[in-house]
């Protein structure tokens, strides 16, 4: 894996060990940050299953101003920190915590921590998404900024539903095996 464009460029990121983690791969990486370009710079960006923290890493190399790195393996965790390290990453830009996604929301939401612009999940396909897309999508929790959203990578056999309270699903995108939903946060 490596990271595409931006200020880390280049730059070899390792990856898992085993076959338990599924890395987005860098053609879908690169398609996800072609649509996300007009929205990166200074964002807040989370990246929850983070796995080897590509995707984060990525959005750091292109100018989103924080981004945060959950994953609930203590093995991803170093992971995520030595490719930060690889990268040279600032360590005010970004912080990594070992989580469950949800048990992580739920706490964040409690905190005094700004909302984000960008979520991106990308769980095991194993996983059920609906308690992320429920808890994101909750109008009390305020977890996503007004114009905040939400991206899911899921397989492209996996039917999520369009809307989710105030999480609205606009575009899917299809290719090879992976699907990306794009949700947007409305006032509605």
């Amino acid at each position: 894996m490596r990271i595409i464009a931006g200020h880390f460029k280049g730059r070899n990121l390792k990856s898992p060990a085993t076959l338990d983690t599924r890395p987005t791969s860098d053609r879908l990486r690169e398609t996800l940050f072609n649509i996300l370009t007009p929205e990166i710079t200074d964002a807040r960006f989370l990246d929850l299953c983070a796995g080897s923290g590509a995707i984060g890493i990525e959005a750091l190399s292109r100018g989103a101003a924080h981004a945060t790195f959950v994953d609930r393996s203590k093995k991803m965790r170093a992971l995520i920190k030595g490719n930060l390290a690889l990268c040279k990453a600032s360590p005010e830009d970004f912080e990594v915590v070992t989580a469950d996604a949800v048990d992580f929301l739920r706490k964040a939401s409690h905190g005094k921590s700004a909302a984000w612009n960008i979520v991106f999940y990308d769980p095991p396909y194993s996983e059920d998404y609906l308690g992320v897309l429920d808890t994101l999508g909750d109008t009390r929790l305020e977890l996503l900024r007004a114009d905040g959203m939400l991206v899911v990578e899921h397989h492209h056999k996996t039917d999520l539903p369009e809307s989710v309270d105030q999480l609205v699903r606009y575009r899917i995108l299809k290719q090879g095996e992976s699907a990306l939903s794009f949700f947007r946060k409305t006032d509605e």
